[in-house]
C-alpha cells in the first residue's frame, strides 16, 4: 500500500501561510551550512561505530509476497516514541509546559512506548524524577552506554501520566568535548566557538542522545521507532544521526527560531521588515551564529518540521529556509466540573483571596466599594514591548480619563506580574500586609468573644445591647488598631525595591501617564516584579487562584510564538485579551471567527499603528467596566465554553499527524494500521461556538 494511495486518509494538520511570493528565499544549506539537500539521504562516515549501525540497521525492500506477514508483525509490535527536550525534569521556559502537560493524552495514546529524554540535572530530579531500572533493548542500550562510562539515568517523570523518562548528565561525556567538535566541524562545517560553555553541554547532550538512540534503532528488529525532538538544543542529535546513517523517522518543533527572537529583543519591527531580513547575517551580527547553524542542521535534516503557529512558520521559511511540514499547536489539561457553575464559585472565592491583598494595600491610605471593583492582569517575561507592556499601560491611562469622565462609582485594578531584579521586598508594602493580618487576628478574636457573650445574654432571657457584646477593653483595641491602620501616603504602585527604578520602563511609564494610584483615580496599578507564589508574604496566592478570581487578563503581545498566558485563562472561565501577532491569537481567528463576541478578545497589532492597537484594548476595557453582574457571568460562560477545545485530547492530534506522517516515510505499511488505530480511539468532537448555552448560570458574582 504506498502512502501516496493512503494520503487522503491522514488527518489534514492546519494550514501553514506561505511566505510572500516576493521574498528572496535563503539558499538551502549545503554541507557548509550543515546539511546536504537531501534530507533521506543517509550519509556514510568513516567512524566505525556508523558501520556497526548501518549494518545492523539495513532493512530488504518489501515485496508484495513477504507484505502480509511484515504487516501482521507490525501490527504487533506497536512503534516506540521518544522525545527529547532540555526541559524534560527541568522547569526553564515555556516547553517545560507543554511536555508537562501533554504527557497525560501521550500516555493515554503511547502507554509505555512513550518516553522522554532529558538533562540529568540533580537539584530538578530531586524533586521531579523517581528512579526506576528499565529492561528490554531500552534498558540494554542503556548498559551499553553506561558501561563507557556516561552517566544514565532511567525512571519516571513525576507528574500526572508518570510516564518513563531517561535523563542523561551531558558533563559526564566532557572528556569528548574536543573530540565531538572536531567531528562537528569535520561532518557538518559547523564551529563551536571557544568558551560557550551553554553550547558545549548541548552538544555533550546531542550526541549522547544520538548515540543512544542508534544503540536502541540497533536492537529493535522490525519494530517502528520515531524519535521527535524539541529545539535546537536537543536536535543537534538530528544531523549526528543522520551522518550515523541511523534509519529512523525523525521530527523536529522549532517553538521560536532564534534570530526571530533576537530580532524582536533589539525592539526590531519583525513582521514589517520580515522580506528584508537574511538570517544567517543577523545571527553572525547577534554573535550567535553557531547556535543558528545547528537550529538550521535540524531544520533541514528532520523528516518533518514542525512549529506551533502560522506566525513561527512565516519566520521558519524565512531565517531557516524550510516551510514547516506540520502545525503543532500547543494545548493543556483542563479541568472539568461536574456542574457548569463549579467554575463560577472558584471565581467568586478566589476573588475574594485577591480581595484581602487590596484591602491590606490600599485601605490604609483610602477605601472603594469591593464589590463595584474588577480585577485585570498581564503577565510574561520582563520584555516592555514584546509582551505588549506599552499597550497594557497607554489603555489603562485612556481608561481612566474616560472613567473619570463618566464616573459610574467602578474601580479597577490592574496587576502586572512580570520578573525583574529587585532587592527586597517594599517597607511599606510589607508593613500595611502585616497590619492587615493583624487587624484580621484581632478582629477575629473579638468576634469569638462578642460570640460567646450573645448566647450568654440571649440564654439568660435578654435583649442584648451593644455594650453587653463589645466591653470597654475590645473598643479601645478597635480605637488603636483603626488610628494604627489609617495612614497618610498613597498606596505604592511597585511591591518591591528594584535595583533600577529611576530606569524601569514599566515604572516610567505609570509616572508618565502619572498612574500613581491616587484617591480620585478610578484606575489603580499593582506592579508585582515577581511570579506568583504562595510563599509570599505580599501576594500570597497560586497562580491558578490569582487567575481565577481575576475578570480579564491583557496580552497584547507584539512577539509571541505561542502564548500560554491567554489560553491559561480561557480555559478556567476568564475573559482574555489576546493579539493578532501572538500564535495562540492567530489560531483563535482560524477556529472561532466570533471570539470577540465569547469573550476571547484578538487585539489587531498587524499593521495597525500603536494608537490604534491602544484604543482597541481601551474599548474592551471600558466595555467590560459597563457591563451589569448577570452580563459578566454569562461571558464567562461563554469563554469557558471554549476551554475544551484547548485540552490535549483534542490538540494532540497535530502531533499524531506529524507523527504518522514522519512513520509513513519509513513504514509505508505501518499507514493502515495506525489508520485503523486512529478509527478505534474516540472520535474527537468539535466545540461549537455557541458553547454550551444551556446550563446553569451561577447566582452570584462580583
Amino acid at each position: 500500500m504506498s502512502q501516496a494511495s493512503n494520503k487522503s486518509n491522514v488527518p489534514d494538520a492546519p494550514d501553514v501561510p506561505s511566505a510572500n511570493n516576493n521574498w528572496q528565499k535563503p539558499n538551502r544549506p549545503t554541507a557548509s551550512g550543515g546539511v546536504s539537500a537531501d534530507r533521506s539521504a543517509s550519509v556514510p562516515s568513516d567512524r566505525s561505530v556508523a558501520a556497526s549501525f548501518r549494518s545492523s540497521n539495513s532493512e530488504p525492500t518489501t515485496t508484495t509476497a513477504d507484505f502480509a506477514s511484515k504487516t501482521m508483525e507490525l501490527r504487533s509490535n506497536k512503534p516506540l516514541l521518544f522525545e527529547a527536550s532540555w526541559e524534560v525534569c527541568s522547569q526553564t521556559g515555556g516547553i517545560y509546559t507543554v511536555l508537562r502537560s501533554k504527557a497525560p493524552a501521550a500516555m493515554a495514546r503511547w502507554g509505555d512506548n512513550y518516553c522522554l529524554l532529558g538533562p540529568y540535572h540533580e537539584s530538578a530530579a530531586r524533586v521531579e524524577f523517581e528512579p526506576t531500572p528499565f529492561d528490554g533493548v531500552i534498558g540494554q542500550a542503556v548498559d551499553v552506554l553506561r558501561q563507557q562510562g556516561y552517566e544514565i539515568h532511567t525512571g519516571r517523570w513525576l507528574i500526572t501520566g508518570r510516564p518513563r523518562v531517561i535523563l542523561i548528565n551531558p558533563r559526564s561525556a566532557y572528556s569528548k568535548l574536543g573530540e565531538w567538535k572536531y567531528f562537528l566541524w569535520k561532518d557538518h562545517g559547523i564551529s563551536i566557538p571557544e568558551g560557550d560553555w551553554q553550547v558545549d553541554e548541548h552538544l555533550l547532550f546531542g550526541n549522547l542522545v544520538a548515540l543512544l538512540l542508534a544503540e536502541i534503532r540497533a536492537r529493535m528488529g522490525q519494530q517502528p521507532m520515531l524519535a521527535h525532538f524539541h529545539e535546537w538544543q536537543a536536535a543537534i542529535a538530528i544531523p549526528l544521526l543522520r551522518r550515523l546513517g541511523v534509519r529512523l523517522p525523525l521530527v523536529f518543533t522549532t517553538h521560536a527560531t532564534l534570530v526571530g527572537r533576537s530580532l524582536s529583543a533589539a525592539n526590531v519591527n519583525l513582521y514589517d521588515w520580515l522580506p528584508g531580513f537574511n538570517g544567517e547575517a543577523v545571527a553572525r551580527d547577534h554573535g550567535f551564529y553557531a547556535r543558528y547553524q545547528l537550529e538550521r542542521a535540524a531544520t533541514h535534516g528532520a523528516d518533518i518540521f514542525t512549529t506551533v503557529s502560522g506566525i513561527t512558520a512565516l519566520e521558519a521559511e524565512q531565517f531557516l529556509g524550510r516551510k514547516p511540514d506540520v502545525l503543532t499547536p500547543n494545548g493543556l489539561n483542563v479541568e472539568r466540573f461536574s456542574a457548569p457553575y463549579q467554575f463560577q464559585n472558584l471565581h467568586r472565592e478566589n476573588k475574594e483571596l485577591i480581595h484581602e491583598f487590596v484591602m491590606g494595600h490600599f485601605f490604609p491610605s483610602y477605601t472603594f466599594d469591593l464589590d463595584r471593583t474588577l480585577y485585570l492582569f498581564t503577565a510574561g517575561r520582563y520584555e516592555y514591548r514584546n509582551k505588549g507592556f506599552d499597550v497594557v499601560i497607554e489603555a489603562l491611562y485612556q481608561l481612566n480619563q474616560r472613567l473619570k469622565a463618566d464616573p459610574q462609582g467602578m474601580t479597577v485594578v490592574c496587576f502586572i506580574i512580570a520578573p525583574a531584579p529587585y532587592r527586597s521586598l517594599n517597607v511599606l508594602t510589607l508593613n500595611r500586609q502585616a497590619m492587615f493580618h493583624e487587624l484580621r487576628q484581632t478582629c477575629e478574636t473579638i468576634k469569638e468573644d462578642m460570640g460567646h457573650r450573645l448566647f450568654r445574654a440571649v440564654a439568660s432571657g435578654r435583649t442584648p445591647k451593644m455594650e453587653d457584646l463589645l466591653d470597654e477593653f475590645a473598643m479601645v483595641r478597635l480605637k488603636r488598631m483603626g488610628y494604627a491602620w489609617r495612614q497618610g501616603p498613597p498606596p505604592t504602585i511597585v511591591t518591591h525595591d528594584l535595583y533600577e527604578d529611576g530606569s524601569d520602563r514599566v515604572l516610567n511609564h505609570l509616572r508618565h501617564r502619572n498612574l500613581l494610584n491616587w484617591p480620585d483615580d478610578p484606575v489603580k496599578v499593582v506592579f508585582h516584579p515577581q511570579f506568583i507564589t504562595s510563599t509570599s508574604p505580599v501576594l500570597g496566592l497560586e497562580y491558578d487562584q490569582f487567575v481565577r478570581g481575576c475578570n480579564l487578563g491583557i496580552f497584547p503581545s507584539y512577539y509571541e510564538p505561542w502564548g500560554y498566558t491567554p489560553m491559561e485563562c480561557v480555559i478556567r472561565g476568564i475573559p482574555a485579551i489576546t493579539s493578532d501577532l501572538s500564535g495562540f491569537g492567530a489560531y483563535v481567528m482560524s477556529h472561532f471567527p466570533d471570539h470577540d463576541d465569547n469573550g476571547i478578545f484578538v487585539n489587531t497589532r498587524r499593521g495597525a499603528t500603536f494608537h490604534a492597537s491602544t484604543s482597541q484594548v481601551t474599548s474592551w476595557l471600558y466595555a467590560l467596566t459597563r457591563m451589569s453582574v448577570r452580563e459578566r457571568i454569562q461571558l464567562r460562560n461563554r469563554v469557558e465554553s471554549h476551554a475544551e477545545h484547548f485540552d490535549w485530547t483534542n490538540m494532540s492530534q497535530y502531533y499524531r499527524t506529524a507523527h504518522r506522517r514522519a512513520l509513513q516515510n519509513f513504514y509505508p505499511e505501518l499507514d493502515m494500521i495506525a489508520q485503523r488505530e486512529e478509527e478505534s480511539s474516540a472520535e474527537i468532537q468539535p466545540v461549537h461556538r455557541s458553547g454550551r448555552r444551556g446550563r446553569q448560570i451561577a447566582r452570584h458574582d462580583s
